[in-house]
């Protein structure tokens, strides 16, 4: 399968990335056919590869760049990147992700798990084979940490009507920004950046995870659910709220709570009453603001990098601002 359109404009930077996914693939080697297409199945469900991308261009700041380590580290996080996303749907019992099935729907539960656990073993395979030293690993580790304690603040938070924008923050701080953070801090490190620049590139990738995750939740808002690849506002009716509907909330408690109310039990005509209210409420247009500020840091961050002779910086501006400008 080859790697999403939108690199075409990056000739190096797409051969690049189809090295790692030609990487990735062959990071899965099972007897059991069945349980490697269900893994293969997910590496090649559509995903535009962002952190292995933003992972490769930050690499080039260095003077030590080694092309295949670069490659390697960039499919390890998409491997631990694919991990999370496969658990995520066992949790959230999804039965579509990218408009396709998910694992658990088309393999079960069991299989999934186990098909999260072989990515994040092949992920950490990967890093002890090529990372410099011991500092990218522990990364790693402490990434996947965060990611869990966003994931179950958000699970804390179900159904949790008086849920706070700061809570909300800090719970996609780990669930996105932490692997996009990873991502620029490693590819900067391992290249032999020092550690100060490399943190301040990490920075840049917290600030475009954040406004990453916030653009996801206000596309919930204003995408079908042909363009979203899932049933609109499911979320809510299993209790995860997010920005656009928080600050909604802070205008319209009380129109909005009695929709809320009913949980699981919300009809189509409900959560379609709901849609409606969240963007008159301007928690849709909140949102935006909001994910137009971390945006605005990030290409700030960026802009302050030094350049390259390989143009690392202009690409790096061009594909942060239109992933962060997308409507779909």
């Amino acid at each position: 399968m080859n790697i999403h359109p939108m690199w075409k404009k990056y000739p190096e930077l797409a051969k690049d990335l189809n090295s790692t996914l030609k990487l990735m693939e062959n990071s899965v080697n099972l007897k059991n056919k069945e349980f490697e297409n269900a893994v293969m199945s997910m590496i090649h469900s559509g995903g535009k590869l962002l952190r292995p991308a933003y992972q490769l261009l930050f690499s080039q700041f260095g003077e030590k760049r080694e092309g295949k380590k670069a490659v390697a580290l960039a499919a390890a996080i998409e491997l631990l990147h694919t991990a999370t996303l496969i658990h995520d749907d066992i949790v959230d019992d999804a039965d579509i992700r990218r408009g396709l099935p998910t694992i658990r729907s088309q393999f079960g539960n069991s299989t999934a798990v186990y098909a999260g656990d072989y990515l994040f073993v092949s992920c950490f395979k990967l890093l002890a084979d090529y990372s410099s030293s011991l500092k990218s690993i522990q990364l790693n580790s402490r990434s996947m940490e965060k990611i869990l304690s966003g994931e179950l603040g958000q699970m804390d938070n179900r159904y949790n009507l008086d849920m706070t924008i700061d809570q909300y923050l800090e719970n996609i701080s780990g669930k996105t920004a932490e692997l996009f953070s990873l991502s620029c801090f490693v590819g900067a490190y391992e290249s032999g950046t020092s550690d100060r620049f490399a943190k301040n590139c990490g920075k840049i990738g917290e600030n475009i995870g954040i406004a990453f995750q916030i653009i996801d939740d206000v596309l919930d808002y204003t995408q079908s659910p042909e363009q979203i690849g899932k049933p609109v506002l499911e979320d809510v009716r299993q209790g995860v709220y997010s920005l656009p509907l928080l600050y909604a909330l802070e205008e319209g408690r009380e129109t909005l709570l009695p929709y809320l109310e009913k949980g699981e039990t919300l009809t189509e005509t409900e959560t379609n009453k709901i849609y409606e209210l969240v963007h008159s409420f301007g928690g849709v247009a909140k949102a935006q603001k909001l994910a137009e500020k971390y945006t605005q840091q990030s290409l700030k961050g960026i802009s302050k990098l030094p350049e390259t002779s390989t143009n690392a910086k202009n690409e790096l501006l061009t594909i942060t601002q239109a992933i962060l400008a997308r409507t779909n």
